[in-house]
């Protein structure tokens, strides 16, 4: 924080101080989120450059498709899964020309089923956009509490999934060849607050541990009634695995 800012805190009464702080805050939360994203994009790209194209990615939670693209352009075996109709057709639009990437209409958890999909308060003004805040989870900070525009989704048990891409096996329901599948090199877990029961589950069935790389983005900041359960689990996995193995600030 600058001179000014703190002079202005301390002043503390004027609303020009106030507007100050304030405005410096928000320049460095912005600040703080550009150097975040410039930090992912790079350890995302020294992962993709070291993928095969016999290899295998999932992509939980891909949206419209930005880390997908990125990763079917490597020539891997992707899997992209995203419950949202609005996001999932563009991301289907923006995997059409890569024979090697597979998009899912479905959600991930820790078992197979169906689930509501509830939006964002921000979906009636800017539908695509708000879609990277659609989850499962009916209490995170921004959803539409009316129910309005809530949707019943496809559910897919990602333990399941994961077991058989491990075994080099294409797991039931879904598409692509039994030939050439490769180790299961990265996965990628952006669920918007099912990572607190998803997590937990693909540690105990043994599965993190076998994949290459686990990048996830875990969202307690967007659960005040369960940030206390985030930061535990965040915490105990980070005694049981590094960060090159699974990464739980990629975002």
């Amino acid at each position: 924080m600058g001179n000014a800012a703190k002079t202005g805190a301390r002043t503390c009464g004027t609303s020009e101080s106030s507007g100050t702080l304030a405005l410096g805050r928000t320049n460095h939360r912005r600040r703080c989120a550009r150097s975040r994203k410039a930090w992912a994009r790079g350890k995302l790209d020294g992962i993709l450059s070291q993928l095969q194209p016999n290899d295998i990615a999932v992509d939980c939670g891909a949206n419209t498709g930005e880390v997908s693209v990125a990763i079917a352009r490597t020539g891997a075996t992707l899997y992209a899964f995203e419950p949202d109709p609005v996001a999932f057709e563009r991301l289907s639009a923006n995997l059409a020309r890569y024979p090697n990437a597979h998009s899912i209409a479905a959600a991930v958890s820790d078992r197979a089923g169906r689930a509501t999909l509830h939006r964002s308060t921000r979906f009636r003004d800017t539908p695509l956009a708000a879609t990277t805040g659609s989850t499962l989870l009916a209490d995170k900070r921004d959803v539409d509490g009316t129910g309005d525009g809530d949707l019943t989704v496809p559910v897919m048990d990602l333990t399941e999934i994961l077991r058989d891409l491990i075994a080099r096996r294409v797991p039931d329901g879904l598409p692509g060849q039994h030939v050439g599948l490769g180790r299961l090199a990265l996965l990628k877990i952006d669920v918007e607050g099912e990572e607190l029961t998803l997590l937990p589950a693909l540690h105990e069935a043994d599965l993190l541990a076998r994949v290459g790389c686990t990048l996830v983005e875990t969202h307690q900041r967007k659960f005040p009634a369960r940030r206390s359960d985030f930061l535990r689990m965040r915490r105990e996995l980070r005694g049981l695995y590094p960060a090159s193995k699974v990464d739980l600030d990629w975002i």
